[in-house]
This record gives C-alpha cells, sequence and structure tokens, in this order.
C-alpha cells in the first residue's frame, strides 16, 4: 500500500469531536459545514476552503472531504465548478425542507421568522391532509395513530421517545391520505414538529398538554369527519404555534 493511501486511511479513522458516533466520517463534515452555512459564517456566495486545506483542518483524507462536499450540493447548499471552487449557493436554492438541514438549522439559532414559515406552511399542508385522512383511512392506519398517541402519553414531549411518537403520529396521518406527493413530504413535516417540540422547550417546560388535540383529531380521523378533522388539525398546529412564541418570551 501507497504512503499516501496509509495517511488517508489513517487519517480517516479520526474520529471528529462534533460528529455522531453513528455517522460515517464525510457525514459528519457534512453536518459541520452545514451548520456553519445555516449560521452564517459562510454566507451565500463565499467560496469554501480548498480541498487540500479543507482536509487537513477536518483531519480527514480527500475523498472523505468530497464525499461532504457532494452530500451537500445534493441538498442545493453549495455549487462546485471547475477552477472556481467550491461556493455558497444562494439561499433561494437550498432545500430547506431536507431533514438534515431543519436538524442543522436547529443547531444554530433559526430565527423566529424561519420558525413561523415552518408553522405557516403546516397549516398549509397538514389540516388537508387530516381532513383527506378521515375520508380515506383504513383500520391499520388508524391503529398506527392509537399507537403513536399511546407513545407519546406514556413518555411525554420532553424526551427522544415521545418525540418519536409525535413524529409517527403525523407521519401516520399523511400516509393515511394515499397521496404520494403527501407521503412524500412526511419526512419534512414530522422533522419540522420534533424540531419546533425540541426548541419550544429549550428554556422552559411546555405550558400545556398537547396530548388532547392530538386526541380530538384522530376521533375526527376515525369518524371519518373531514370538515372537523381539518378544523382539530389547524387548532392544534396554532396551539403549537402559541406555545412556540410563549417559549421565545426571554
Amino acid at each position: 500500500m501507497a504512503r499516501d493511501d496509509r495517511d488517508e486511511r489513517a487519517r480517516d479513522a479520526v474520529v471528529l469531536p462534533l460528529a455522531s458516533a453513528s455517522h460515517r466520517l464525510h457525514g459528519a463534515v457534512a453536518r459541520d459545514l452545514g451548520i456553519a452555512i445555516l449560521a452564517g459564517r459562510y454566507p451565500p456566495g463565499a467560496v469554501l476552503p480548498g480541498e487540500i486545506a479543507a482536509s487537513e483542518s477536518f483531519s480527514v483524507s480527500r475523498t472523505a472531504y468530497r464525499e461532504a462536499i457532494r452530500t451537500l450540493s445534493a441538498k442545493g447548499l453549495v455549487e462546485s465548478r471547475p477552477k472556481a471552487g467550491t461556493r455558497v449557493s444562494e439561499r433561494g436554492r437550498w432545500n430547506l425542507l431536507d431533514p438534515d438541514i431543519l436538524a442543522w438549522a436547529f443547531e444554530t439559532e433559526p430565527g423566529e421568522a424561519f420558525i413561523r414559515d415552518l408553522f405557516e406552511l403546516r397549516q398549509i399542508v397538514e389540516p388537508a391532509a387530516a381532513e383527506l385522512a378521515a375520508q380515506r383511512r383504513t383500520d391499520a392506519d388508524l391503529a398506527r395513530m392509537a399507537r403513536a398517541l399511546d407513545g407519546m402519553a406514556r413518555h411525554g414531549l420532553a424526551v427522544p421517545a415521545g418525540r418519536a411518537a409525535d413524529q409517527s403520529f403525523h407521519h401516520a396521518i399523511l400516509e393515511a391520505t394515499g397521496n404520494a406527493p403527501l407521503i412524500a413530504l412526511s419526512s419534512s413535516v414530522a422533522a419540522a414538529v420534533t424540531w419546533t417540540t425540541i426548541y419550544k422547550q429549550r428554556r422552559r417546560a411546555l405550558p400545556r398538554d398537547p396530548l388532547p388535540e392530538h386526541r380530538a383529531l384522530l376521533e375526527a380521523i376515525a369518524a371519518g369527519e373531514g370538515a372537523p378533522a381539518r378544523a382539530r388539525m389547524a387548532e392544534l398546529i396554532r396551539l403549537a404555534l402559541a406555545d412556540t412564541e410563549w417559549s421565545m418570551v426571554e
């Protein structure tokens, strides 16, 4: 084996301090760069460090760094051109609904405008989805929703297991619509639900128990009542936004 290859393998064995142990090295580098971009340390139009300097800075191989850049490019955060280097894309090209980008945004201070935009998106998508789910749900769909609510009741939203159950509930509603484009949004919507829930608990406990609104929504879907299901989902989101606004007050 050539010395350069051995050196690259040795660098790839380094565990970065900020990286999750479950991620591959290039995923950890993509995460760190993605957070830096979303935090504004690399604004749109900025050129990222060259491959050699960056791989040395992250203590990874040039191959791992290139893979990280490809990951960011696929998410619309950067674009690479021959001889011009890698440049941060304009914000309009960022895939802000990508679950990774949502996670990275909330590892910085995402800003009130972005959070309100997420709730606005939810108000557009989820009430209509709830109405469709009430019309099209199957017994299996209802069972998944009920199990999710049981998990929320058992764990609460202050812990990961409870938030995962909340994600599953919203995911099950979108799946119950039978609408493929809506179902494709489910990972993004569920990620938005989880990260805003974490955000609004970062300084203090939730001011109320959100489970009753979730149960009322399930009752409307189970009864096949489309218009009430739409209204109850809209109210659930409105209250969630109110909780989040309350958490923003110092």
